[in-house]
C-alpha cells in the first residue's frame, strides 16, 4: 500500500448515519475541529438513509408524560424514565432545529409543522449538507478497523481508504463511535454494513455491553425482498397456504406468525386498509411498495408471500453500555451514539424500532458530540503530541500463527446460527449451547490465526465483529433464564420478577455476565 493518510482533529466520529451526523455537528458547534469517517457514503449508508422513519417527540407536557407511560409499560421493568424524558426533550428541540435550518417538514391539515416523520433520503442528504457547511471534514469509504490509544485514553482510530488503496490514521482528542447496530448478516434494507464494528473496537479496550439478549427482533418482508418496514402491516390480514386466515390475538402478531412460518408458507394482504389509507401509505412509505410494483402485485387486493427477517440489534436493544449522560462508555476519550449504544433506556425488553430509535439517534448524537468536545478541549494542544498504539486484535494481530481464513465462512456461520426463526426467535438452552459451540470455534480461528491488510483486513474485522456480537447475544440469552419482551425462552416461558434487571456482559474471549444489583429507579425527572 501507498503512504498512510494522516488525519488530525479535536474529535473523530466513526459512522455515517444520523447519530454520527448529529455528534459531528454538536462537536463542531462546541468549537472543535471534527473529522467524520464512514464505511460508506455519508447520506446514503446505513438503515435510515433508504427508509422513512417516525420520530419520538412531545410539544406539550401531557404528550411527554403519555409517551413515557406507554414505553414504560412495554419495557417490562428495564427502561430508565429519566433518560426517556431527556431523549424526548432533546429530540423535540433538534427536530425543530432541522426546520429552522431549512429541512422541509410537511405541514398537517391545520398548517402546523409535522415533525412526526423523517424521509430517510431527504433527511440524510440534508444532514450531509449541514456537515459540509459546518466545516466537518467528511471522509467517505474510509472504514475504521481499530482504535488508537495513548496509555489508557482513546486517541484516534485507523482504517483503510478503500477507493484510494491506502491506509489511514486519525489522531483525535476524543472519539465517538456511531457505527450502528449488528444485523448478523441479515439482508434487511440498509443493513449490509451493520456488522457490529464499533462494539468490537470498544470491547477490545474493556467497554461493557448490555441488552444483548434482546437481539432477536424480526420484521415482516415480502418474500425475496429486503424491505422490512412494518407500518403497512398494521392494515394486513395473514393467511396460510390453504387460504385459511390466521387468527392473531392483540399483541401476539410476531409470535403467532413465527410459529405459523415454521408450519408452512404464509401470505399477507393489506385488506384492512380502506378509504384514503392506501393512497396515504403509498405516498408516505413509497419504498415499501417498490417490490410490489416490480412484481405487478396490488398488495391491497392480492395475496403476496411474506417471510420474517431478523433485524438483530438494529431494532433490538443491545449495544455498548452507556456510562454517563454524555454517552461515555467507561473508557476515557471514548463515546458512543445511536444503535451502537444499548437502547434499554427507552425500550427495555421491547424494540425501539421506528420513532424511539430515530429520536435516540438525535439525542445521543448531540450528547456524545458535546461530551467528546468537552473531553478534547480539556486536553488542549497536548492531544496531538501523544504517542499512540493500535488496539485492534482479531483479524489484524493474530494471537498465534497467521494463516489464510475465509471471512465469508464465518459470515455464513453467523447467518446460519442467528437468523432462522426456529433458532433465534424461539430460544432454548440446547439450541443456544449448540450455537455457542460453533460460534466459539469460529471466533478462536479468527482471533488466533487471521490477519489481513487493506480490504482483506476490513472483511476479516467485519467477520470478527459479527462473531463477537453473536457470541454476546447467545450468552446473554443463555443467562436470562426467563421470557421477557422479545427474548422468548421455550424452556422458561414465564417472566421472573428477580430478573427484572439489566444484564451486563464484559469481555470477548471469555465473556463475564452479571445482572445489575438493583432494578432501575422508576422516577422521571
Amino acid at each position: 500500500m501507498a503512504a498512510i493518510i494522516q488525519l488530525q482533529s479535536d474529535v473523530l466520529v466513526i459512522g455515517g448515519g444520523p447519530a454520527a451526523c448529529w455528534a459531528s455537528l454538536a462537536a463542531r458547534e462546541a468549537g472543535c475541529s471534527v473529522v467524520l469517517v464512514d464505511k460508506g457514503y455519508v447520506g446514503t449508508s446505513g438503515a435510515t438513509a433508504p427508509s422513512n422513519t417516525g420520530t419520538w417527540f412531545a410539544t406539550t407536557p401531557e404528550r411527554r408524560a403519555r409517551l413515557i407511560a406507554e414505553r414504560e409499560k412495554s419495557a417490562e421493568g428495564l427502561a430508565d424514565l429519566r433518560q426517556m424524558g431527556r431523549v424526548i426533550d432533546t429530540a423535540t428541540q433538534h427536530l425543530h432545529v432541522l426546520a429552522e435550518r431549512g429541512y422541509r417538514f410537511p405541514r398537517d391539515d391545520d398548517g402546523e409543522l409535522y415533525i412526526a416523520n423523517l424521509r430517510g433520503p431527504d433527511y440524510m442528504r440534508f444532514l450531509r449538507q449541514q456537515l459540509v457547511r459546518a466545516g466537518v471534514i467528511v471522509r467517505d469509504h474510509h472504514p475504521a478497523l481499530e482504535l488508537l490509544v495513548a496509555g489508557e485514553v482513546v486517541a484516534g482510530a485507523a482504517g483503510v481508504a478503500r477507493q484510494l488503496g491506502q491506509n489511514w490514521q486519525a489522531r483525535a482528542g476524543a472519539v465517538v463511535l456511531a457505527t450502528g447496530g449488528c444485523a448478523f448478516g441479515s439482508r434487511i434494507l440498509g443493513a449490509t454494513g451493520l456488522t457490529g464494528d464499533g462494539q468490537l473496537m470498544a470491547a477490545e479496550l474493556g467497554a461493557s455491553l448490555s441488552g444483548m439478549e434482546f437481539s432477536n427482533q424480526y420484521g415482516i418482508v415480502p418474500l425475496h425482498s429486503s424491505v422490512n418496514k412494518g407500518l403497512p402491516y398494521f392494515w394486513a390480514s395473514f393467511y396460510r397456504a390453504d387460504g385459511s386466515a390466521i387468527d392473531i390475538p392483540p399483541g401476539q402478531r410476531f409470535p403467532v406468525l413465527a410459529r405459523e412460518s415454521l408450519e408452512g408458507p404464509i401470505s399477507a394482504r393489506l385488506d384492512r386498509a380502506s378509504g384514503a389509507v392506501p393512497e396515504a401509505l403509498r405516498r408516505g412509505q413509497p419504498n415499501c411498495f417498490l417490490p410490489f410494483e416490480r412484481a405487478g402485485i396490488d398488495p391491497f387486493e392480492e395475496l403476496f408471500p411474506i417471510a420474517l427477517r431478523s433485524e438483530g440489534t438494529v431494532r433490538g436493544t443491545g449495544g455498548l453500555k452507556r456510562g454517563d449522560d454524555d454517552c461515555g462508555v467507561g473508557i476515557p476519550g471514548l463515546f458512543a451514539a445511536g444503535d451502537t449504544l444499548e437502547r434499554q433506556d427507552i425500550a427495555g425488553a421491547a424494540t425501539g424500532g421506528g420513532g424511539p430509535n430515530a429520536s435516540w439517534a438525535v439525542a445521543t448524537g448531540v450528547w456524545s458530540g458535546k461530551g467528546a468536545a468537552a473531553f478534547a478541549q480539556r486536553l488542549g494542544s497536548r492531544a496531538a503530541e501523544r504517542s499512540v498504539r493500535p488496539a485492534g486484535q482479531a483479524g489484524l494481530r493474530p494471537a498465534a500463527s497467521s494463516r489464510a481464513i475465509d471471512p465469508a465462512e464465518a459470515v455464513a456461520l453467523v447467518r446460519e446460527e442467528m437468523l432462522p426463526v426456529d433458532r433465534h426467535f424461539f430460544r432454548s438452552a440446547p439450541r443456544l449451547a449448540g450455537s455457542l459451540t460453533r460460534l466459539d470455534t469460529a471466533w478462536e480461528a479468527i482471533r488466533d490465526h487471521a490477519q489481513g491488510d487493506g480490504v482483506a483486513a476490513l472483511r476479516l474485522r467485519e467477520a470478527a465483529a459479527l462473531l463477537a456480537s453473536s457470541r454476546w447475544a447467545c450468552r446473554a440469552a443463555q443467562a436470562r433464564t426467563e421470557t421477557r419482551g422479545m427474548h422468548r425462552r421455550l424452556d422458561a416461558p414465564e417472566s421472573q420478577p428477580a430478573q427484572a434487571r439489566r444484564l451486563t456482559i464484559a469481555g470477548i474471549d471469555q465473556p463475564v455476565l452479571s445482572f445489575d444489583s438493583l432494578p432501575l429507579e422508576a422516577a422521571a425527572s
